[in-house]
């Protein structure tokens, strides 16, 4: 077996981890493969004899590419987006996902895509690699051309922001998925009391549209949304469970074809967070996968 093959074997082992870094840094799986595919081009450049901890190699090679991708993402934008919703993992709820899909959604809800969408390369580099992986800060400050120190505190901050002042998130799926059914249940029975029930009181509800967005606060204020949108619904719209980034969620559909890709966070029996991305070409692109099956 000559470098090449041996790098290719290890390479494949390490896949899964890699697109979970990636997917964690960038917020889409596209360009979380990407990524991937430029480490590996740069990976076949490096000599194998110079190679101690391949896997240590790996994480900090995609994680440069990462930060480089996520710079020129920065530059690129003229304005800070109001708000973006990434691109979420989606699979069929009740359906299991393949390793390398689960592995990227495992504990990284859509609403905290958004929230890591919000803060600067470094501070998303320094939160993804030492919070998320456990990387040690004297790693991840070379990376960003900081001291240890000074890492730490890009990832604190980042912290602070991620946390926010909402209770930690349920993490059993089928209680998330009864609280979800019971809030498309009271929207659906016009249900206002029924829906501020099912809220928390500071839920947050962000919408995506692509070129407007929304973000509303507030049990009451969110159920009056819930309540117009569902109005504004024909007879024909359908609601289709579906796991999203491994929590409960739905695609809507109108007549069968896609509307909207809804998200919720949910703990303590409340909803927390709600995440909707209803830009058409998005939304058709994101529910072909599930919806095709």
């Amino acid at each position: 077996m000559d470098d090449k093959e041996w790098l290719a074997g290890h390479f494949e082992r390490y896949r899964p981890h890699l697109r979970a870094v990636a997917y964690r840094m960038l917020g889409s799986p596209a360009e979380a493969d990407d990524a991937v595919q430029d480490t590996w081009l740069r990976l076949t450049r490096a000599s194998v004899d110079e190679i101690e901890n391949l896997g240590g190699l790996l994480t900090t090679m995609v994680a440069r590419v990462c930060l480089n991708m996520l710079r020129s993402r920065h530059r690129r934008r003229e304005e800070p987006l109001e708000l973006h919703v990434p691109d979420p993992v989606i699979s069929l709820d009740g359906e299991s996902q393949p390793e390398d899909a689960a592995q990227m959604a495992d504990s990284v809800g859509l609403a905290l895509l958004v929230v890591l969408d919000s803060l600067t390369p470094e501070e998303r580099l320094a939160f993804v690699l030492h919070d998320m992986f456990e990387l040690p800060f004297k790693e991840i400050g070379p990376m960003v051309g900081r001291s240890p120190a000074a890492a730490r505190q890009l990832a604190s901050r980042a912290r602070h922001r991620v946390k926010g002042g909402l209770p930690a998130p349920e993490l059993d799926p089928a209680r998330q998925r009864e609280v979800v059914d019971a809030f498309y249940a009271a929207a659906r029975r016009g249900d206002f009391e029924g829906l501020v029930a099912l809220l928390h009181p500071g839920v947050v509800a962000r919408s995506d549209a692509g070129i407007a967005s929304m973000v509303t606060q507030g049990a009451e204020a969110v159920a009056r949304q819930a309540l117009m949108v569902n109005a504004a619904l024909p007879p024909e719209a359908k609601v289709h469970p579906v796991l999203i980034n491994g929590s409960a969620g739905a695609i809507v559909t109108v007549r069968g074809e896609p509307f909207s890709v809804m998200s919720f966070t949910v703990a303590d029996g409340t909803i927390t967070e709600i995440t909707i991305i209803v830009d058409p070409q998005r939304v058709g692109r994101i529910a072909a996968t599930v919806l095709a099956k």
